[in-house]
């Protein structure tokens, strides 16, 4: 095994969703990962601490995508559009990896009720970011969150859409993201 090959981190997350889609999450060891991944187990650990964060690789990455594109929006952009300016910024981060691997991480994430609870925890920590950079462009707290959370909801509405899609690999999925908001913006109008 060489020791400092690059790409480590990517090889060791494709390497433990495929075993989690063959055997498992709860089957899957660190040492089968590591062997996988061409690494020795400390490798491994000097990228995650247990194979539990290896499913949350990636998320400080997108909360902060999803923050600076909020932030990046012009002064005057409704909370709304400073959100989808945020889902384009995420989304310019998702290349083919992401694509192919999102169907996969999902079954593992639907057979595991422990990584159902981590992604639920990782949707409201998307949340709290993307409210926490509303609030600091001047959106009122409840308005705020409410705009967060429907951010989450489109970034991942748009990331099954896009993932799941038999279009060519090379479509972005910004697209999606957008499509999803609007579709959310325009149920919310239904309310009432």
């Amino acid at each position: 095994m060489a020791r400092w090959e690059p790409g480590a981190r990517e090889r060791l997350v494709l390497a433990a969703v495929e075993l989690f889609t063959e055997q498992g999450y709860d089957e899957t060891t660190v040492a089968q990962i590591a062997e996988r991944a061409g690494v020795t187990k400390s490798t491994f650990f000097r990228h995650f601490p247990d194979k539990r964060k290896l499913l949350a690789a990636g998320q400080e990455t997108l909360s902060q995508l999803l923050t600076e594109g909020i932030a990046g929006a012009p002064p005057d952009a409704s909370p709304l559009a400073a959100v989808a300016a945020g889902l384009v910024r995420a989304s310019s981060a998702m290349g083919p990896m992401n694509r192919e691997l999102g169907p996969r991480l999902k079954a593992a994430i639907d057979a595991n009720a422990e990584l159902q609870e981590r992604d639920a925890l990782k949707s409201v920590g998307l949340a709290a970011a993307m409210t926490a950079a509303l609030v600091a462009r001047g959106v009122p707290d409840p308005t705020a969150q409410l705009a967060g959370e429907l951010g989450v909801l489109a970034f991942k509405r748009g990331f099954t859409e896009w993932s799941g899609s038999d279009r060519p690999p090379v479509d972005e999925l910004a697209p999606y993201t957008l499509k999803a908001l609007d579709d959310l913006r325009t149920a919310t109008a239904s309310l009432g």
